[in-house]
């Protein structure tokens, strides 16, 4: 998939702001959506769920492959992330620690792209390997 394909980047921001509507936040009011890109060209969405013990949360990247695994895909080109508190998002919401080594597990981090917007005109794109550098991954575990 072609990320310089600016109609491609504006689709995926446009998916993962209309998953906002679908969170469950009422902790934090904190809203976030996403739209993860399979290899495939398939996109599979998520969003924020939170708890009352907090620690059972699930932010919408992890929603968002957790969707695509329990479907067999396995992999992802890109995700984009969309979020703040307000209605209308004026802020970047990066992944959490835990959403990147989630997304790290299925990804190769140099390859991967992250897409971090407000809206279609107001994104920035990122590899995973730049938000998670030095990462643990499948391969720190193979047998030489």
């Amino acid at each position: 998939m072609d990320l310089t394909d600016k109609k491609l980047v504006r689709e995926l921001i446009e998916i993962a702001a209309a998953q906002r509507q679908y969170s469950y936040a009422p902790y934090s009011g904190y809203r976030v959506g996403a739209a993860l890109l399979a290899g495939d060209g398939q996109v599979y969405t998520g969003c924020n769920v939170e708890n009352a013990a907090y620690s059972p949360t699930l932010c919408a990247e992890r929603t968002a492959v957790g969707k695509a695994v329990s479907e067999g895909v396995r992999e992802f080109e890109a995700i984009c992330v969309v979020g703040g508190k307000e209605e209308v998002p004026t802020s970047y919401s990066a992944p959490c620690g835990v959403c990147r080594q989630v997304l790290r597990e299925f990804c190769d981090p140099a390859a991967f792209r992250v897409i971090l917007a407000t809206d279609p005109e107001h994104y920035d794109i990122y590899t995973l390997q730049e938000l998670l550098p030095q990462s643990f991954g499948p391969d720190n575990l193979s047998v030489p």
